[in-house]
């Protein structure tokens, strides 16, 4: 059993070293994600681990022993899931390792933005204690919060929303508004939640469907004392429609922990904005989570090798074909 990294950023795979050596394999870290250096790299590999490699039917044809690719995180928008199929490679993920963190984070920066956290911050140290310049700050209580996208990280951060006093919202296309859920929120239209919400949160996936879901015309839609803040994917946020919305005053804030081109380059637009917080990609991160991603992607990798089901899989019928 031959699996090898494609590419990471981590100090150390010590954990997947670990599970992959315990199974009876062998692990190769290269760090070269281009399509040539992952052909040469794992032409004889059973197994890819990949973080921002991009998997595509060129490299997958060109890899005769490989039966899967399992990908560090939730997206796998980098790896050709089709092709994969057609050459029965099973495509795994970490669909829910982050939970926990990646909803704290969205609260986070909610509040952080809606309090003026970093502002009153560097004010202070610069010598200003006004509050003045902060206002207005919004209490929390009683603020409609709106989650779009009600996944398992979705879930987690109305639930926290709502332990803060928020009143909660949920727009999912697996939703039918006008419903209430098991917890009391109340399931919105896409355009309602928008229309009525102070908090926007994004929990989606990047498809085909939601690149760009907040557009020119969805940020027109939202309120002008609301914020945006995005934990999901960049590319789920056209970047230059909210300058511009920002700019123009149409909505009041964001918190991102994602862009559509990571990571943002010094003096970005985005930077200029007093009540628009940003952290490099690090929702994702606490000292748990970390561990239990490595260890599960290697796990699934090992689980297909060996013949078994892995606990996170994207098309399952390949494992009919093994």
């Amino acid at each position: 059993m031959h699996i090898v990294i494609t590419d990471c950023d981590h100090e150390s795979v010590d954990i997947e070293r670990a599970g992959i050596e315990a199974a009876g394999g062998r692990l190769t870290l290269c760090q070269d994600a281009t399509p040539e250096g992952i052909i040469k790299n794992a032409i004889d590999a059973q197994g890819l681990i990949v973080q921002y490699g991009q998997i595509s039917a060129e490299v997958l044809a060109a890899l005769p022993d490989l039966r899967v690719v399992s990908r560090y995180g939730v997206g796998v928008d980098t790896v050709d899931v089709e092709a994969a199929t057609r050459h029965g490679v099973a495509v795994c993920n970490v669909p829910d390792y982050g939970t926990e963190a990646v909803s704290d984070h969205a609260i986070t920066l909610a509040l952080s933005v809606l309090r003026d956290v970093t502002g009153l911050d560097r004010r202070l140290r610069q010598g200003q204690p006004s509050l003045a310049p902060a206002q207005p700050i919004f209490q929390l209580r009683g603020r409609r919060f709106g989650v779009i996208g009600a996944g398992a990280i979705g879930m987690a951060t109305a639930r926290k929303a709502a332990g803060l006093g928020f009143e909660v919202v949920l727009t999912d296309p697996r939703l039918t508004p006008g419903e209430t859920t098991n917890e009391g929120w109340a399931v919105m239209s896409f355009e309602a939640l928008l229309a009525s919400a102070q908090v926007v949160s994004l929990h989606l996936p990047l498809i085909e469907q939601t690149h760009h879901l907040i557009d020119a015309a969805a940020l027109a839609a939202m309120r002008e004392d609301a914020i945006l803040v995005n934990t999901a994917r960049g590319g789920v946020v056209d970047t230059d429609a909210l300058v511009e919305a920002l700019e123009a005053g149409r909505i009041f804030g964001a918190g991102l922990d994602v862009l559509e081109e990571e990571p943002l380059a010094a003096g970005h637009p985005l930077t200029r904005f007093e009540r628009v917080i940003l952290t490099p990609h690090a929702g994702f991160y606490t000292e748990e989570s970390y561990a239990e991603l490595k260890a599960r992607t290697a796990q699934n990798a090992v689980d297909v090798i060996a013949g078994r089901r892995p606990r996170n899989i994207l098309n399952p019928e390949v494992l009919a074909q093994s």
